[in-house]
């Protein structure tokens, strides 16, 4: 392709930034509350829960840091989303050919994500991304790795990557913070799920709003 990237790394966020997954996700959030003995909140009013640590979510839904409370909301919600929701996603346009191009062009990519690992594996052989990815970093089940800055560190780790090579990309203000803190530069993406200005507010090296910005950018 003719095209020298400016980093060689690249690490991707998943919910937001290369699927949009509000359906399946604030399906199973109403699901898990309701089963739990809250009241759940119309759908377009849980929006912001794509992206954060789901157990993060969970509390302030619930208002509660009981962590046994927190449990049994994530299992009801998985009860959902494992068989039904991990289904009602959407890759973005132009975001298939794009990982094929940084790809073909020479770079390594990773998927950086908060969710369990499991599902995000389940999630790009769905799509058929799996092909473009070196390795994905995730959390576990149980919530440990789920902040995003020891997910990018693990990403780092697993890529054998120094952070001055690589760049995050995410939708949200978690995705910039936790690159920063692991030295690595982050860009930001505007069709996820961010509030207004958040993502210009988290300080990434750039704020693309369309995936062709994102590519010029990246290669």
């Amino acid at each position: 392709m003719g095209t020298t990237p400016r980093w060689r790394h690249l690490l991707f966020d998943l919910d937001g930034t290369l699927t949009d997954p509000v359906v399946g996700i604030t399906r199973s959030v109403a699901h898990a509350l309701r089963r739990c003995g809250y009241r759940a909140p119309a759908p377009e009013a849980l929006r912001w829960v794509v992206g954060p640590p789901l157990r993060a979510s969970f509390a302030r839904l619930a208002d509660t840091d009981e962590q046994d409370a927190i449990d049994a909301l994530i299992a009801a919600y998985r009860e959902r989303f494992a068989p039904v929701g991990i289904g009602e996603n959407a890759v973005y346009p132009g975001i298939p050919e794009l990982l094929a191009d940084c790809a073909e062009a020479g770079c390594r990519l990773a998927l950086a994500t908060s969710k369990p690992a499991v599902f995000a594996r389940k999630i790009l052989r769905h799509f058929g991304l799996h092909q473009h990815f070196a390795t994905v970093a995730g959390s576990y089940l149980d919530g440990r790795r789920a902040d995003k800055a020891d997910v990018v560190r693990h990403a780092l780790r697993l890529l054998d990557a120094r952070p001055a090579d690589a760049v995050m990309v995410g939708d949200r203000t978690q995705d910039v913070a936790g690159a920063r803190a692991c030295g690595v530069e982050a860009i930001g993406v505007g069709w996820g799920y961010a509030e207004a200005g958040e993502l210009e507010a988290a300080g990434p090296v750039a704020v693309c709003g369309a995936v062709g910005e994102l590519r010029r950018l990246l290669l």
